[in-house]
């Protein structure tokens, strides 16, 4: 953890910025939201048209991560920090009625969101819970496949959200996430700031770091791949990504 950040401060920031982006996805952010940004990094517009539209307004993924996770009716999925829901419910689609997927995370307005869309759009086998990524409230072997889209480098226990999405993995089950990472290493300036953090800046792990926690967690590494599509738009933030590496990648791995 780095001990220089005001962890207290940057999960308000966190809050503060993601029930914006539950209440009003058109507000104006360091990073895209919504079905264009979600299309150019790969979903397939045709399950799109499945998924609640309130829940693709306020997607802000930073890649597409579902062929690693390579879903099947019947499973059981995780989602850690699911928002508003867009890829629980994408989820959903390849499970069928017959799975069920359940999503995670901290900022209340979000789940109240997405359990509202899930439960006006019919979706049974989808639910939402408060809570947090680095202490997950599920017993061990619970799912099949975990996922996650740009939320793990707002933790500053990066150890520990995977150790627990090992834990909660059955034998053989799959980690299938999105995140941001630097090339370089960043500056304790930049480490411990808060805003850069809620922005998905200042968290970013060095690469080597990121990949090295998830197979120090009890994980193989199946591939890494940078999802070039992906970028910044504001000003600070897209100044860092050209002056540290911060970019965007997908990652699969396996529970041993």
């Amino acid at each position: 953890m780095n001990e220089s950040l005001d962890t207290d401060k940057l999960e308000r920031e966190v809050k503060s910025m993601y029930r914006t982006v539950a209440k009003s996805a058109d507000a104006e952010f360091h990073f895209e939201t919504g079905r264009d940004l979600a299309e150019r990094l790969g979903y397939d517009p045709g399950i799109l048209t499945d998924v609640p539209d309130e829940a693709i307004d306020s997607f802000a993924g930073v890649g597409h991560c579902f062929e690693f996770a390579d879903l099947e009716p019947r499973e059981g999925v995780l989602d850690l920090g699911s928002g508003s829901g867009m890829d629980a419910f994408y989820a959903a689609m390849a499970v069928t009625e017959t799975g069920s997927v359940t999503g995670i995370d901290m900022t209340l307005e979000q789940v109240e969101k997405a359990n509202a869309l899930a439960t006006a759009n019919g979706f049974h086998n989808v639910d939402f819970r408060r809570g947090y990524i680095e202490d997950v409230p599920f017993e061990d072997g619970s799912f099949d496949a975990v996922i996650s889209n740009g939320v793990i480098n707002l933790s500053a226990e990066k150890d520990r959200v995977f150790e627990e999405a090992h834990r909660v993995l059955r034998p053989g089950g799959r980690l299938a996430l999105s995140d941001i990472i630097s090339e370089r290493q960043l500056p304790e300036s930049i480490k411990a700031d808060a805003d850069l953090w809620a922005a998905c800046i200042g968290g970013a792990e060095h690469v080597d770091s990121y990949t090295s926690l998830i197979e120090s967690a009890g994980f193989d590494l199946v591939e890494v791949r940078e999802n070039t599509e992906y970028e910044f738009i504001s000003g600070r933030a897209a100044n860092a990504c050209q002056t540290y590496g911060v970019k965007s990648i997908s990652l699969g791995a396996r529970k041993h």
